[in-house]
């Protein structure tokens, strides 16, 4: 089975993300972070097959909200390392996922 291991980093981008639409309306902020969740949670399945987007990263797109998870695939090991709005300047992806 694939373990999953989210980084402090990705952990960071989900609050933000939760933060941000719980300002908009109460009670959306649980509703993306279960979004969210359930779209990590697939990778148990998924991992690998999302493609290549930066050097090692693969990109999955959440299925609900304009948001990318960054991962790295090894053997049955999965990293979350980044958890982005899309809607972003991809230059800003990019230095993020530097980090």
């Amino acid at each position: 089975m694939i373990r999953i291991r989210i980084s402090d980093e990705a952990l960071q981008d989900l609050n933000e993300g939760f933060l941000f639409y719980e300002a908009q309306e109460v009670g959306l902020g649980d509703y993306f972070a279960t979004c969210l969740r359930a779209d990590i949670e697939g990778l148990r399945i998924t991992a690998g097959v999302h493609r290549l987007i930066y050097r090692d990263y693969h990109r999955l797109l959440s299925r609900v909200f304009p948001y990318g998870v960054f991962y790295t695939h090894q053997d049955d090991k999965v990293v979350v390392w980044a958890v982005v709005d899309l809607r972003r300047d991809p230059t800003w992806i990019r230095d993020h996922l530097n980090k």
